[in-house]
């Protein structure tokens, strides 16, 4: 059931509480911020879950809102593409946090894609979710005190009221752009929120065109807005309560990314998610649920950085803003480049065109709570990629110690002392041309752009330095 919803711009620059050094503006891109207003449901389930997703839902309650959403377009409508990208926006650090934006806005920017952030839960806006942050009140109390938020049992419907404001002519939200596809994003929480979006909702409101869920943890979002563990203690046993599959006669295209760790260590493979018709599933090894790129990098890759710099900002670290971790951090930026593929298929999938290519799963040991690994220690199975098959270091999703979300950061390790003189006798040169052969077959396979590749190589070449300076 949808009502109509009140969209207004709010004044000024919309600030920014995690900065990043890559001005919108110089890409040809502007950035607005909204407030959202008005009756929102609430859902239950007709009957049981299903393990197979296919829920029966129906409204329940209903509450007002206001909320906050976040904007980010083409400036000339020449350069729009027709594609919106909406991202569920994350709360799980206690903010507003968009991670899909930070690991897709190079090719959101490239293609011309419009970007809209909902603040969908109330824990980005009231605070109270997993950890305690910075939530909207919190950070600045004039400008968003007066949002209110009637908690996560409504945040499937306000969610859906966004999508269909978007599609609506003349919305304040995309000026005189006219969007022709919806794709709705999530990583982490709000993937398992879109998830049960999906199974239960979606088939009620038919808004979406698509979806993109990266990093799907092994825990479900309930109708009543319940998430997982209540505290970070609790981890993610997924034992007690594990979420369904999307359904296999899901009603539009859904692509699944999973690291290492959302497969293991959240385990996200209990779920044994089979692909269909309309579901694919992409498993990567060597990559974390985060990763020097989503934490480091994107806050200035605007495109301009010179290799060295990006290599210099992907190298592995323990002291992060939020917190230090025991080992070092995953520092591959492949998630990145795989991400961008992903969209790129969903988009022409949602559109009409081929599916994604098949992909093979990770190969799993200790009842499905580690990676099987080759000799060197990298994790078998999944997207084939030079990082892993070609490696200088042990990149891993798992192995990571320290308190609070340290164990989503995964791990980097050098090889054992003489491996990279036995993999590359012949040095720079070895390493770059069996680099070279492997991304381009992961290229061929459909797992990254080409539009990517001559970025990736120079990268490749400065890290080689970084790692074996001659």
């Amino acid at each position: 059931m949808v009502t109509p919803v009140e969209i207004e711009e709010l004044p000024g620059t919309p600030p920014v509480l995690i900065p990043r050094s890559y001005d919108l503006a110089q890409l040809g891109y502007l950035e607005a911020e909204f407030e959202a207003r008005g009756q929102a449901h609430s859902y239950q389930a007709a009957g049981e879950r299903p393990r197979n997703g296919q829920i029966a839902a129906e409204p329940d309650d209903s509450a007002p809102f206001i909320t906050r959403l976040l904007v980010r377009r083409p400036t000339d409508a020449a350069d729009f593409s027709g594609t919106v990208v909406v991202e569920w926006l994350n709360v799980s650090g206690g903010i507003d946090a968009s991670p899909d934006w930070d690991y897709l806005h190079r090719h959101i920017i490239r293609m011309g894609h419009a970007w809209v952030g909902v603040s969908a839960q109330k824990a980005g806006i009231d605070g109270g979710g997993i950890a305690e942050g910075i939530h909207l009140k919190l950070y600045k109390p004039q400008r968003y005190g007066h949002l209110s938020h009637p908690g996560d049992a409504f945040s499937y419907d306000i969610f859906t009221l966004v999508g269909q404001a978007l599609r609506q002519g003349g919305s304040p939200l995309l000026g005189d752009l006219v969007p022709t596809r919806l794709l709705a994003a999530g990583e982490s929480q709000s993937a398992a929120f879109l998830a049960t979006y999906i199974n239960a909702i979606d088939p009620l409101v038919l808004t979406f065109d698509g979806f993109f869920l990266h990093g799907r943890p092994g825990v479900r979002a309930e109708l009543h807005g319940i998430f997982g563990p209540r505290v970070l203690d609790e981890r993610y046993d997924v034992m007690t309560d594990c979420p369904e599959q999307i359904r296999a006669d899901a009603r539009v295209p859904v692509l699944l990314l999973s690291s290492e760790t959302d497969v293991t260590v959240l385990r996200n493979g209990a779920i044994e998610q089979p692909d269909s018709e309309i579901v694919r599933v992409w498993e990567l090894p060597g990559a974390a649920h985060a990763d020097t790129y989503l934490l480091v990098a994107s806050r200035a890759d605007g495109g301009q950085l010179e290799p060295s710099e990006m290599a210099r900002m992907l190298e592995p670290i323990t002291e992060l803003v939020i917190m230090t971790v025991d080992k070092p951090i995953n520092s591959a930026p492949h998630q990145h480049y795989v991400a961008q593929a992903a969209l790129e298929h969903l988009d022409r999938w949602a559109g009409g065109g081929e599916p994604p290519p098949a992909a093979r799963r990770l190969e799993l040991g200790d009842g499905g709570r580690a990676c099987r690994r080759d000799e060197l220690s990298n994790a078998l199975g999944g997207i084939r990629n030079p990082w892993v098959d070609v490696p200088l270091r042990m990149l891993s999703g798992e192995g990571q110690e320290g308190e609070g979300f340290a164990f989503l950061f995964g791990t980097t390790a050098p090889l054992e002392p003489g491996a990279i003189a036995r993999l590359y006798p012949g040095g720079r040169d070895d390493y770059l041309a069996a680099f070279t052969a492997s991304l381009d077959q992961t290229i061929a396979d459909g797992f990254i752009l080409e539009a990517d590749r001559e970025e990736i190589l120079a990268v490749a070449a400065e890290t080689y330095d970084l790692v074996s300076p001659s």
